[in-house]
Formats: structure tokens, C-alpha cells, sequence
């Protein structure tokens, strides 16, 4: 599962159990990772993620005394997150941990990569590439809840980075969406934001299908705008 691809990523070098708990977190908080939904085990989840196992540890040990995660033991145990985290919600919020500068910061650095993949994607992209984007596009459009709605807004910009046929970019864009995805997820728990999302996708859609590189250009840069805009418009009225 694309999603699971994203939060399960490799770490960076810094404050790496710092980074696990708030990737998690966030994954939790904002429905990414399901009530209920088990966790791969420890030893898994340090392979993943490129972590040692201490790390990969205190990282769960943190989350359990959030009780954002439980633990069952013997033969079928393992960690599985939590039924009840609305009374923590307000507390671990994602939009606690982030400014409206870096809001603008995370949007520049999507936009110029987003931009350039979409470039790279004009003259590279078979028209059996165009359908499959346009096939996740359309599984967007009928998407019915937030967490399906993020997983095919991610799977529709992973696609797009990927026809650029550019393997370093494409791992860029995935790297971002471990920021990236928690948040846009809020986004789209309001119908509204939902439709008007799949405009911006059908508008570059179309662009790319023309071959026209400086619209389909115009289009990509439309859309993360949109996204950004709308969520510093959200932080901006969180409370």
C-alpha cells in the first residue's frame, strides 16, 4: 500500500526516534494508520525505516504512553493503534508542531519538484502512462473518505514524479510526503477541498494529454499552490 510506502520510509539521520514518534503520530492522528490497524513488528519496522531496533523501541514506548498505540503479548500479539485517540487529538495535533513558515517552506520545495517532474513527465510519458495517472485521478474523483481520498492524492503525485523517469526525484517526492501527507489528510475531510482538488488534477490531466508543457507547467503549480494555500488558511483557524 502506497500510504504504508510513505510512513514507513527511511529515516534521516537526526533525532531518529524523535522522527519516528511524530511521522506515527501524525499517521494516527490523522487517520493515515487505521483504529485497530496492527503495526508491522519491531524488527520489521527497523528494517523499513533504516533504524536500530533501541530506536525503533522507545520510538513505540513513546507512542504506548501517549495510548496513540497498545500492545498485545504471546503468539498473535504485536502493537496495534488505539480505538479511543480523540481525547489526545487536540494535544498531538499535527498543526501544533508546524508554522505558516513552514507551511510556505514545505509548499516551495513540493512546487518546484512538482513543477519540474510534470516538465520532465510531458516529454516522457507514454500515453500508457497518461491513462494510469488518469485512472488514479478518477479513483480520487470516487474516493469516499479521508484516508482514501490522501492515499490516491499521494498515489496520483508518486505516479507523476515517477514518469518523469527520474528515480532521484521520484524519491525526493517521497521523502516530502512523509511531511506532506498528514497534513493534506485533514484537508480532506471537507467535501469542498475534495472537488475542487480533483478540478486542479483533471485541469493538469488534460494539459499533459495536449503535451502542452508550459500549461501542463501552469497546472502543476495551480495545484500545490491550492494545497498550500489551503493549508495555511487551516492553521491559520485552527484552534
Amino acid at each position: 500500500m502506497i500510504t504504508h510506502t510513505v510512513i514507513f520510509a527511511p529515516i534521516g539521520e537526526a533525532s531518529r526516534t524523535e522522527q519516528i514518534t511524530q511521522r506515527l503520530s501524525n499517521a494516527i492522528i490523522s487517520g493515515l494508520l487505521e483504529k485497530g490497524e496492527q503495526l508491522p513488528n519491531e524488527t520489521e519496522l527497523a528494517r523499513m525505516m533504516g533504524v536500530s531496533h533501541i530506536t525503533i523501541r522507545d520510538a513505540l514506548n513513546t507512542l504506548r504512553s501517549k495510548s496513540l498505540i497498545y500492545t498485545i503479548r504471546g503468539r498473535n500479539g504485536g502493537s496495534f493503534i488505539s480505538d479511543d485517540i480523540e481525547s489526545y487529538v487536540k494535544y498531538f495535533h499535527p498543526f501544533n508542531n508546524v508554522s505558516s513558515d513552514f507551511l510556505a517552506d514545505i509548499g516551495e520545495m513540493q512546487s518546484a519538484l512538482i513543477v519540474h517532474c510534470t516538465r520532465l513527465s510531458v516529454r516522457r510519458m507514454t500515453d500508457e502512462d497518461l491513462e494510469s495517472l488518469a485512472s488514479l485521478i478518477e479513483a480520487l474523483e470516487k474516493s469516499d473518505s479521508p484516508q482514501r481520498k490522501t492515499q490516491a492524492d499521494m498515489r496520483c503525485l508518486l505516479t507523476l514524479a515517477a514518469n518523469s523517469q527520474s528515480a532521484r526525484l521520484a524519491g525526493q517526492e517521497l521523502i516530502i510526503l512523509t511531511e506532506w501527507a498528514p497534513l493534506i489528510s485533514l484537508l480532506y475531510k471537507e467535501d469542498a477541498f475534495h472537488m475542487e482538488s480533483c478540478r486542479h488534477y483533471r485541469r493538469l490531466i488534460n494539459a499533459l494529454k495536449a503535451r502542452d508543457e508550459p500549461l501542463a507547467s501552469k497546472e502543476a503549480h495551480s495545484l500545490v499552490e491550492f494545497f498550500i494555500s489551503s493549508l495555511i488558511e487551516y492553521k491559520i483557524n485552527f484552534v
